[in-house]
């Protein structure tokens, strides 16, 4: 398994590869080429930033059938997918800010997918041979107005409502991995990214039969059930296997 990440330096972001407790600094993203420049930084001396930076930022909705329950819906019989505004991302140990305190607003763990080459009409079978790496992500999600229009972009796109990170790893099998979801401490979601409907190579086949998938887009898997609502001062820990966990903390927008 490979570990790379995106980090700020002096103002400036900065691509690399985690090795240990250093960082070895990339000339460019690490979705388009790994050029390394020759530099090496120790991890502490840089703060880790968004991961990823998507043209497009793609979620998938009613992927695993007790989180269909949950939510009082019928399956589809095809992924259902939005974009989310990249603007709503957030770094691993950002603030998330609740847009509308009075709504119910709630916590959504899930498996991200990062494109790595650019992707059209692919089939299932070399699906993954487009993928770049994985990551951590949370859709954050206002039920109220969710519940209310007819689609979820602005529900879900508000700034800091897209958590990702801390990094994105390359080499690994995501087909069946342990997938949580910690408020405060407490397990509020758990379960496996075997019980997804629809696997990732099948998410990104249909994902690019409408759309050109190009390197760095990102896709949120969906989520398990368990959901709940946030509140000023929770803090949230995401982690999916054995992967450094994205740790956020909630608070009221405007809040000092």
């Amino acid at each position: 398994m490979q570990t790379f990440g995106g980090f700020k330096r002096n103002g400036h972001t900065v691509y690399g590869e985690v090795r240990g407790e250093e960082v070895h600094l990339l000339a460019k993203p690490f979705w388009l080429a790994l050029d390394f420049t020759g530099e090496v930084v120790p991890l502490r001396d840089l703060q880790i930033d968004v991961p990823v930076a998507p043209g497009k930022l793609i979620a998938v909705g009613l992927n695993y059938a007790d989180h269909i329950a949950e939510m009082k819906r019928t399956p589809l019989g095809t992924p259902l997918i939005w974009f989310k505004a990249p603007t709503s991302l957030l770094p691993h140990e950002g603030t998330i800010e609740i847009a509308f305190p009075e709504h119910k607003t709630d916590f959504e763990v899930e498996l991200a997918v990062v494109i790595g080459k650019r992707t059209k009409n692919v089939n299932q079978a070399q699906a993954l041979d487009h993928v770049f790496g994985f990551t951590i992500g949370e859709d954050i999600s206002d039920r109220v107005l969710q519940s209310s229009e007819k689609q979820f972009a602005r529900a879900k796109s508000f700034d800091t409502y897209s958590p990702v990170g801390p990094f994105v790893y390359t080499g690994v099998d995501v087909a069946d991995l342990e997938i949580t979801l910690r408020q405060n401490g407490e397990v509020k979601q758990q379960a496996r990214t075997s019980q997804m409907i629809y696997p990732v190579a099948e998410i990104v086949s249909f994902a690019s039969q409408s759309l050109t998938l190009l390197p760095g887009d990102l896709i949120m898997t969906g989520t398990p059930s368990g959901v709940g609502p946030i509140k000023e001062g929770d803090e949230l820990e995401a982690r999916i296997g054995d992967w450094p966990p994205l740790r956020n903390s909630v608070r009221n927008s405007g809040a000092p």
